[in-house]
């Protein structure tokens, strides 16, 4: 371990470009020695002390300014009390808390001593914290006074785990035992601690953070991954936030931080580049609430899930009714985006949104700039980033032609890789073959460059012979004014294989056989006839990953008891 020598980066974009004039193999300004806590907080609390890094925003109180200088003394803290509780290099810690503070104090002071964060997030019920905290052996969880009723009764489940840091528990309530687990407050415990400096060390290659994956193709696995991935994340960053950051430049997502969405996407990128991060606590999210929220606060910088953008878009709100906003910047990624909703983007919010594509293992690989690019086309999820280098690959392996569909594939090593999953070699070795990780995405490739996203593999419908992704035909229904969500899947059908079905949340009212013909020609006029929904099924919801994904695969899974043959 090595201290990381405090610096200040320019753009990551700038030394890129210098570095390939120079004609260098590596065009990647990795140093050697590199750590998340050092370049997210202690360079900036040595530079500009009061210089604030983070708004917590909460509706029963005034907004609190934190500068870095008090994130820094307070992960110093912490990183105190996990030395003398014999936390060490390696060890998990698990945050289990919604956006604010002490999530980035815990991500601070862990990297500080080179733990490995685990974040979870508060949507996660008893059964998906017991396998997560199992599986990855963590030794100490920081959570609320909420999230603690979910643990306790799992703790026979956790062996290893052996303390609960909990915020918002009173000085009384503190250093409790429930079974084997050590539980205290964690604000009266940062208390007892020295803030004596420690520095923040690591080498670029140690790991830092390990995240699961969503688990919708099977059991989630732990991506573990290297201090260099906030590196690998910057390039696409600058793109889709277009010349970010600038004077002005203020970030808020409403995706949780548990997620890389959330965490890589914006939070800590934010904090690299001493842009103020504003935390706000959505305990659901609220499309007018959200916009009101994003002018009070002179929100510029943006990552907005699909559903987000698809929720706001429900509310029909109007430029008479619209408050006065600021914003600069949206990101967008985790599914497709239709051309309806950039379209709905660019008139009610005033700003082109940029699509952005990756996944846990490998994040932030494609993006738009829809500002400077005025021929992107709609439906692409953009090209490959600077550093970055894809492949569609066809099922035999080879790179797919121009148009044809196949898999989405990126060059090893790339700094924004993992360094594996967590205890499942065999796994990291079929993620990884022959130089290429595959994502299972499938997804083509135009004559420009342009990549758009097709499919997950395992989404894929078979119907009639044709293999048909769901995305587009979701994307056309979604132009539909009545359809506020769509999701579409393959069904069981003793003729065509499957059959195309169409679940649809309304934005008012309820489904009938007109509206569902309406529909079906919609898609049939804009797509193709083999695309259109042979069946419509009205939903109330959908059911979403905690991420804001549609769960294709419980969906299907929901429907199969009760389909009938009531097809037209």
């Amino acid at each position: 371990m090595i201290k990381a020598k405090t610096r200040f980066a320019p753009s990551i974009l700038s030394q890129m470009a210098k570095r390939q004039e120079a004609g260098a193999d590596d065009i990647w300004p990795v140093p050697e020695l590199f750590n998340i806590a050092d370049m997210c907080c202690d360079r900036w609390a040595d530079a500009q002390p009061d210089r604030v890094a983070l708004i917590d925003v909460r509706d029963d109180a005034p907004p609190k300014h934190w500068t870095y200088t008090e994130l820094l003394r307070a992960a110093t803290k912490l990183a105190h009390y996990f030395k003398s509780h014999h936390i060490v290099q390696g060890d998990r810690i698990a945050v289990l808390l919604p956006q604010g503070p002490e999530v980035l104090i815990a991500h601070f002071a862990a990297y500080r001593i080179g733990a490995i964060i685990l974040p979870l997030f508060t949507l996660f019920g008893p059964d998906a914290l017991a396998y997560r905290l199992r599986d990855s052996g963590a030794k100490l969880t920081i959570t609320d006074a909420g999230s603690l009723n979910k643990l306790l009764p799992i703790l026979p489940d956790l062996p290893e785990l052996e303390q609960i840091l909990v915020c918002g528990l009173n000085d009384k309530d503190t250093d409790k035992q429930e079974q084997t687990v050590s539980v205290c407050s964690f604000w009266a415990e940062l208390g007892h601690m020295p803030d004596t400096t420690l520095a923040a060390v690591s080498g670029a290659d140690d790991p830092a953070m390990l995240i699961y994956t969503s688990g919708t193709t099977g059991n989630p696995k732990g991506a573990l991954h290297a201090h260099r991935f906030l590196l690998g994340h910057l390039p696409n960053i600058e793109i889709s936030h277009q010349g970010f950051p600038r004077a002005g430049d203020k970030g808020w997502t409403p995706a949780d931080w548990a997620w890389i969405g959330g965490l890589m996407d914006l939070a800590l990128p934010c904090l690299y580049y001493g842009v103020p991060l504003v935390s706000y606590r959505q305990l659901k999210f609220d499309p007018a609430a959200t916009f009101q929220f994003i002018a009070d606060h002179q929100i510029r910088n943006m990552f907005l899930p699909p559903t987000a953008l698809k929720l706001m878009r429900s509310y029909h709100m109007t430029a008479e009714r619209l408050p006065v906003l600021s914003v600069r910047t949206i990101a967008s990624g985790g599914e497709a985006l239709g051309s309806s909703l950039l379209g709905w983007a660019r008139k009610i919010l005033n700003v082109e949104v940029n699509e952005i594509y990756g996944q846990t293992e490998c994040n932030l690989v494609i993006c738009t700039d829809r500002s400077v690019d005025k021929t992107v086309p709609d439906g692409v999820m953009g090209k490959a980033v600077p550093g970055h280098k894809l492949c569609i690959l066809n099922p035999d392996g080879h790179e797919a032609e121009i148009g044809e569909v196949g898999e989405i594939a990126v060059q090893a090593p790339d700094p924004v890789m993992f360094l594996g999953y967590w205890n499942k070699p065999e796994d990291t070795q079929e993620k990884i073959k022959q130089g290429w990780l595959l994502t299972g995405d499938l997804g083509r490739q135009d004559e420009n460059g342009f990549v758009s996203f097709v499919a997950r593999n395992d989404d894929i419908i078979t119907s009639s012979g044709y293999r048909i992704g769901p995305t587009e035909i979701e994307n056309c229904l979604m132009q539909h004014p009545s359809v506020s969500l769509a999701a579409v899947i393959g069904l069981p059908d003793p003729i065509r294989t499957e059959t195309v079905t169409a679940c649809i949340v309304l934005t008012t009212g309820t489904g009938s056989d007109q509206l569902a013909e309406n529909l079906k020609q919609l898609v049939r006029e804009k797509l193709s006839a083999h695309l259109v929904p042979r069946q419509i099924i009205w939903r109330d919801d959908l059911p979403l990953t905690a991420t804001g994904k549609i769960r294709r695969k419980a969906l299907r899974e929901s429907l199969l008891p009760e389909t009938d043959s009531s097809l037209d």
